[in-house]
């Protein structure tokens, strides 16, 4: 019958052999080395990305000019109307309170019977000024309500480099966020009979990618 063998034997065999074969401990080594520099540079990549550029790309004239045109978006009807002051939507070019008393509730896709995805479909109803629709239609949640309504640029900005008030995002992200959520796409394709916002969604993100890039100071 084989003799059954410890932990410890298994340790002290492979030991052994590193011992005896220099070849086979080097490769180990050389291999483990590898790992540690890949992670290094990922976590050095993940860490740069949530912050400003460094002190020697700073441009924050160039930066506040970038952030003052991106908040004509921010603060234009067909954003701020889901990001209202209060707990209820806002709708239409005027951004008065949404009909039918909708309420915000607790998870940000409306309360009782009066759920958000009860009118608002994936897509646009067809006619002027019929209900939008567009992928989980909803507002922030209240415990993260990120209010747009009312604020200046300056608020607005400050709010968003803070990730205890943006959703817990870092710079990089909301970039991410601006180009490619198809909520914040719907803003270009309203339906019929809303307005569009003053800039492309193109023009949109590539100046808070500029702001980011430049810094990321605010508006005085």
């Amino acid at each position: 019958m084989r003799e059954r063998r410890s932990p410890g034997h298994e340790i002290a065999g492979r030991i052994a052999i590193m011992t005896k074969r220099p070849k086979l401990m080097a490769k180990e080594f050389v291999c483990l080395s590898a790992a540690l520099v890949v992670a290094s540079l990922v976590a050095a990549a993940s860490l740069r990305a949530a912050l400003p550029a460094p002190p020697s790309a700073r441009d924050d004239a160039g930066a506040r000019a970038a952030f003052t045109a991106a908040s004509a978006v921010f603060l234009h009807p067909r954003c701020m109307n889901c990001h209202p002051s209060g707990d209820r939507p806002l709708q239409g070019d005027d951004s008065h309170p949404h009909a039918q008393n909708v309420q915000r509730g607790s998870l940000g896709d409306g309360k009782y019977g009066m759920k958000c995805g009860a009118c608002h479909q994936k897509e646009n109803a067809p006619g002027a000024h019929m209900p939008p629709g567009a992928i989980i239609w909803r507002l922030p949640p209240p415990k993260m309500p990120m209010v747009f309504q009312g604020k200046s640029a300056h608020e607005l900005c400050e709010q968003l480099k803070d990730p205890a008030r943006n959703g817990g995002k870092t710079l990089q992200q909301i970039i991410e966020h601006v180009s490619t959520d198809k909520l914040v796409g719907w803003g270009w394709d309203p339906g019929e009979g809303r307005m569009l916002p003053p800039l492309s969604r193109e023009e949109f993100a590539r100046d808070v990618k500029l702001w980011v890039e430049k810094g990321a100071a605010c508006p005085e």
